[in-house]
Parts: structure tokens; C-alpha cells; sequence
């Protein structure tokens, strides 16, 4: 009995193994996912184009990366975890310092000289009566368009030239004006490697009461997304390289561009054009697709003028929005 006494006691006083700290070692790859989600905001310009520019794709979503935010929140929760919690502060920190002013952004912005509006108006616009009738109702100075089609063409001609006595085109844009238009000319921004008709972009003179204005439309090529060529890019970059190059040969000094980018402010394949001007920006003003809006690809940028406020109008019958910006000269 004694023996057996002896052998109880010592299983009962062998130590036992300490507990890990409470919320340290739990968590951690939850916190390795919001160090890597607050990378990627803050150096997105570090992450390689590569063959399927990776790079792009990322910066042409990037708001969206904000959605981790919560997500990581909520896994840390679960997991109850301190060090996952002190983790997801770098990601809503990074998000915050890039996006946090657009969503602050309001009012009317003070005084300006012209209302502009930019729409893409689609070519598969089972509706152009309608859209050039909202188009003709926004009060709008200048009015850039683009994927004018036959036989649609001659409905916005008609509607909006009973409101725009001045109208200058090129191919498949055009621009509608308040003001008198001088100095009208193509703008080529067709890529290298197209060979068939295409005429996406041109300029004109307005001379608004504050003085003459270069106003530009352009249409810069369409991007997809592929599996086996991934964000397929290179002719819009293309194009955003040509645009650039007409800016640069631009004389006036104030410059007003305004079109259907396909891309993003964001975008690097846009730095050339976003570089060289102001755009004009208030919220996140998501222009693509009409129907549930995830970026922002329908642009107004200036030189030598202040955008004091933009956003999006109402639907029509196009996938994009329509987007209007206030300008002060």
C-alpha cells in the first residue's frame, strides 16, 4: 500500500505543461493576411506588371481592397486573438491614409466656371433617345461623348444639338459645347497594332467667357481580363501615351480632357495622362458598370483650371454613368 501511496503522489506532483499566453500565439496567420493587405495598399506601385500585369489589375480595384478590412476584423474576433486585433489596424490605417479623404469629400465646392459632363453612351444603347434627352437636360457647358454608332448617331445630333449650338467630332466621339468651337481636329490614338477605321479621339478651342480652353475627348482602348493573357492592357496604355504626347505639343495653357479611359486614377497604365493633369475627383464616383458600379473609368482632368467637385448622374440606358464635374478657370 505504501509503494502504491508513493506512485499516486508522484503522477499527481509531475508539472504540467505552462498554457500558452492567452490571444499572443492565436491569430497569427490572420495577422500575416492584414501585413500583407497593408503592403499591397501602400506599395502598390511595387507590385510587378509582369506579361499579365498584376500590377494594373490591382491598382484598377484597389478601393476594394478595403473589404479585407472588415473580414480580417471579424476573424480576429473569432479567434480572440490581441495580436490579429493590434494587426488589423495596418490595413484600416493604409486604407484610410489613400481613400479616407474621398469618402469626406462633399458640398457644392465652391465657386466655378463650367458644369462638364463625360458618358459613355454605349453602342448596344437600346435607348439613345432617352439618353441624349437626359444628356440635353443636365445644364451641362460642354458635353464629351463617346461610342457614337450608326444609326444612333443622328439621334444625339438631333437632341443635343437642339440645346448646343457648337459640335465638334471625330470618328466615334464628339463634344457638344455652350460655347463657340475653333480649331477642331483629330487626336490619333490608335495603337500600333490596329490597322481597321479608328477614330476615338479629337480636340477643340472653346472659347468660354474666362478665356480660351483646349478640350479633349477621347475613347483610349478597351481592357479585359484573361486567363491566358491576364489584364490586357497594352494597347489602352498605348493610346494613354499618344493622349500624352497631344498635351504635351497642347499651346494654351488651360487644358480640359475628358473621356471613357478605361482605367482608373489609380492605374498606372494612365500615369502618363494623370501625371500631366489634375483630375477631378470627389467620392469614389464609380462610373462601371451601370448597374452595380466598381470603379471609377469615365475621367475629367484639367491643366491650367481647379475642379471643385465631381459626380455621378442618374442611369441610362448605357453601362456606364454619366459623370459631371465643376470646374473654376
Amino acid at each position: 500500500m505504501a509503494r502504491g501511496d508513493d506512485t499516486a503522489v508522484q503522477e499527481r506532483t509531475e508539472p504540467e505543461t505552462p498554457a500558452r499566453p492567452p490571444g499572443r500565439s492565436r491569430g497569427r496567420v490572420t495577422a500575416a493576411l492584414a501585413a500583407l493587405t497593408a503592403l499591397l495598399l501602400i506599395g502598390h506601385r511595387l507590385v510587378p506588371d509582369g506579361g499579365w500585369h498584376l500590377g494594373s489589375l490591382l491598382e484598377a480595384f484597389l478601393p476594394w481592397a478595403g473589404l479585407a478590412v472588415p473580414l480580417l476584423l471579424a476573424a480576429a474576433l473569432l479567434r480572440r486573438s490581441r495580436l490579429a486585433l493590434a494587426a488589423v489596424l495596418l490595413p484600416a490605417v493604409a486604407w484610410a491614409g489613400l481613400f479616407g479623404g474621398r469618402l469626406l469629400s462633399g458640398g457644392d465646392g465652391g465657386p466655378f466656371d463650367l458644369t462638364v459632363v463625360q458618358h459613355n453612351v454605349a453602342a448596344e444603347n437600346t435607348d439613345p433617345e432617352g439618353t441624349a434627352t437626359r444628356l440635353a437636360g443636365t445644364g451641362a457647358d460642354l458635353l464629351a461623348v463617346e461610342e457614337l454608332m450608326e444609326p444612333a448617331t443622328g439621334v444625339y445630333e438631333r437632341i443635343l444639338g437642339g440645346v448646343y449650338p457648337y459640335r465638334a467630332r471625330s470618328g466615334t466621339v464628339g463634344l457638344w459645347s455652350r460655347f463657340p468651337l475653333s480649331d477642331v481636329r483629330p487626336v490619333d490614338l490608335k495603337p500600333a497594332e490596329v490597322h481597321e477605321y479608328w477614330k476615338r479621339g479629337v480636340r477643340a478651342t472653346a472659347r468660354t467667357p474666362k478665356g480660351d480652353l483646349a478640350v479633349y475627348v477621347a475613347h483610349l482602348p478597351s481592357v479585359r481580363i484573361s486567363p491566358a493573357a491576364g489584364f490586357t492592357t497594352p494597347r489602352r496604355d498605348e493610346s494613354a501615351r499618344l493622349l500624352a504626347a497631344a498635351i504635351d505639343a497642347e499651346p494654351l495653357r488651360r487644358i480640359l480632357v475628358m473621356g471613357d479611359m478605361n482605367g482608373t486614377l489609380d492605374d498606372r497604365g494612365l500615369a502618363p495622362v494623370t501625371s500631366r493633369l489634375t483630375p477631378a475627383r470627389g467620392g469614389f464616383d464609380f462610373s462601371w458598370p451601370a448597374g452595380f458600379p466598381l470603379a471609377r473609368i469615365d475621367q475629367v482632368l484639367v491643366r491650367g483650371a481647379t475642379p471643385v467637385r465631381t459626380w455621378t448622374l442618374a442611369r441610362t440606358g448605357s453601362d456606364h454613368l454619366p459623370v459631371a464635374a465643376r470646374i473654376r478657370l
